[in-house]
């Protein structure tokens, strides 16, 4: 008996659909692999740069530090110097940082500091200024108590008996006695002011090149440049006394009875004055300086 021609159809396009499924399967298995292999390939290929497949990697070279800009210094001058400015008050002074926190002098009754990184305080100079300053007060006083007119000459009549000849006589020792006792406390006042001189300036040598900062009762009076502090017309210690007068000469600068050179800072601070203290031909000391300001 023959077979159904729909059976065989069915028959038929059923092993056509089971071959089309074992060849995807033969071919996902094949792509799987050749992936595999690729990816194998791939990672072997991957190496440092100028190394080979299995070497070390090359060392990672070390970047090259950027330079620190060197930070710009502002100028000495009217305005003042480190964020210091005139007539600023100690404690205000002291805020900033600039400046050390012992003092270094405290004579005449000014207190002054070194600038921040600048000397300690020197006990020996600062005993011997406080002695020099209370001998002088001492004999200073003493001189003027002594200061006052002397007592008349008595003039004898001339029938004057031998009394009172002899206490006339008396008198004038004493009255000359006196005197000598009044120039002595005037000559021993004057050595010790001259002694007190001697310790301002020791003071002021010691600190013409490091530079300080001084406080009277109304605040910031005096500022001595560093040495390595400049105006800004590039003044400062080391410079001729030629450049000095090149770049002051038409402000007003002066030589001064104290032996400085010293002009009106500016118009707007009456009192202060920029000055230099010069040795030979050379500048070797700045400060700005206000000395209508007094110390106590």
């Amino acid at each position: 008996m023959g077979q159904n021609p729909v059976v065989r159809r069915l028959a038929g396009a059923g092993l056509t659909v089971s071959l089309v499924v074992a060849g995807a399967s033969a071919c996902g298995a094949d792509d799987g692999k050749g992936d595999r292999a690729g990816a194998t390939a791939a990672a072997a290929a991957v190496t440092e740069p100028g190394a080979t497949a299995g070497s070390a990697p090359a060392p990672t070279p070390t970047p090259t530090p950027t330079p620190t800009p060197t930070p710009t210094v502002a100028a000495f001058g009217a305005a003042g110097y480190r964020s210091l400015t005139p007539g600023m008050a100690k404690e205000a002074a002291l805020a900033t940082g600039s400046l050390e926190p012992a003092p270094v002098s405290l004579l005449d009754g000014c207190t002054d500091f070194a600038y921040r990184g600048g000397p300690a305080p020197d006990a020996a100079r600062m005993a011997g200024e406080t002695a020099a300053e209370a001998k002088a007060k001492e004999l200073n006083d003493k001189a003027d108590a002594s200061r006052k007119p002397p007592a008349p000459g008595r003039s004898l009549p001339p029938n004057a008996s031998a009394q009172e000849a002899a206490a006339a006589a008396a008198g004038s020792a004493a009255s000359a006695k006196q005197s000598a006792a009044d120039a002595k406390a005037m000559a021993d006042s004057a050595m010790a002011t001259a002694q007190l001189m001697v310790a301002r300036e020791a003071r002021d040598k010691a600190f013409l090149t490091v530079g300080r900062v001084s406080f009277g009762a109304a605040g910031l009076r005096e500022l001595v440049a560093p040495a390595e502090a400049r105006t800004a017309e590039g003044i400062g210690a080391g410079s001729t006394v030629e450049a000095l007068k090149q770049a002051y000469g038409d402000k007003g600068l002066a030589l001064a009875k104290n032996g400085k050179y010293q002009f009106a800072a500016d118009a707007d601070r009456p009192g202060w004055q920029l000055e230099f203290t010069v040795d030979g031909d050379k500048v070797s000391g700045v400060a700005l300086v206000n000395r209508t300001v007094k110390c106590v």
